[in-house]
């Protein structure tokens, strides 16, 4: 990885479970981690796919574990899907939302109200309250002509007791039920990407992204043109990362052991 030559890395988009922390767990010293990218001079953003937070609900489990940063450093799949319908559907309308409050929460402040009909799209993504019920209306919906729009197809997400069912396994059953594939706006579609890098001010050649998932977060950063990092602390084993083409350009045990060699590449240079 080149880091003071055409190119430079100037920006970090951090995928948030699986490589700050697994459910509850952080991993590894957070607070020296986001010491070490300040150091590294970088700037950085979170890029989530989880849309079960607000954005200040994402900040405050942050800062439960010691670090502070702004509401402009977290991108989640709500945001991405609210920017969706807004581009799509502009001034507003009615959605039906198989979600939890977060999610209608970020459509709701973007004009997009949560209705049971009249709606012009069912926005899905991770419910722990998911119901045969929400299965069969959001099934009517689609059939009678909504968009189907899915916060993001993953199927799973790490815990420390292991892997639970994500959105993409509700997204499935109605995909299933409706026939209707859904409308990705998270990740590996690369729209939180581009309102990241917009942020930040940065170009993709300029940023690292860096997750533990290979079909979101690598997948994402390669459309789009961002360098990508693969950490082992979440999903992905390093079987899989050895058989993903194109490679990644950086695999790392986790985010302080890839650092560390950002580091001493920089040092080199």
């Amino acid at each position: 990885m080149k880091i003071h030559q055409s190119g430079e890395i100037m920006a970090l988009i951090l995928d948030m479970d699986g490589v700050l922390w697994r459910g509850s767990q952080p991993i590894g010293d957070l607070p020296a981690i986001f010491r070490q990218i300040q150091s590294l001079g970088l700037q950085v953003t979170l890029a989530t796919n989880n849309a079960t937070k607000t954005p200040e609900g994402h900040l405050e489990k942050v800062r439960s574990y010691g670090v502070e940063l702004s509401p402009h450093q977290v991108v989640s799949s709500s945001q991405a899907a609210a920017d969706y319908l807004q581009q799509r559907f502009p001034g507003g309308g009615r959605v039906y939302v198989v979600g939890e409050p977060p999610l209608a929460q970020a459509l709701a402040e973007a004009g997009y109200l949560p209705a049971d009909e009249g709606v012009m799209a069912v926005v899905a993504g991770l419910d722990r309250s998911f119901t045969y019920d929400k299965l069969s209306r959001a099934t009517v919906l689609i059939r009678h002509g909504a968009a189907f729009i899915g916060t993001n197809p993953d199927l799973t997400f790490p815990t420390p007791g292991g892997l639970v069912p994500g959105a993409g396994s509700i997204l499935a059953a109605i995909e299933a039920a409706s026939g209707v594939k859904p409308v990705i706006v998270g990740k590996p579609s690369p729209r939180m990407y581009e309102i990241a890098l917009k942020r930040m001010g940065v170009a993709p050649e300029n940023t690292l992204v860096i997750g533990d998932r290979l079909e979101t977060d690598i997948s994402g950063a390669q459309a789009i043109g961002c360098r990508s990092a693969v950490v082992l602390s979440g999903v992905s084993t390093i079987e899989q990362v050895n058989a993903w083409k194109p490679a990644p350009d950086w695999i790392a045990d986790d985010l302080a052991s890839l650092l560390a060699s950002l580091s001493g590449e920089r040092l080199e240079h």
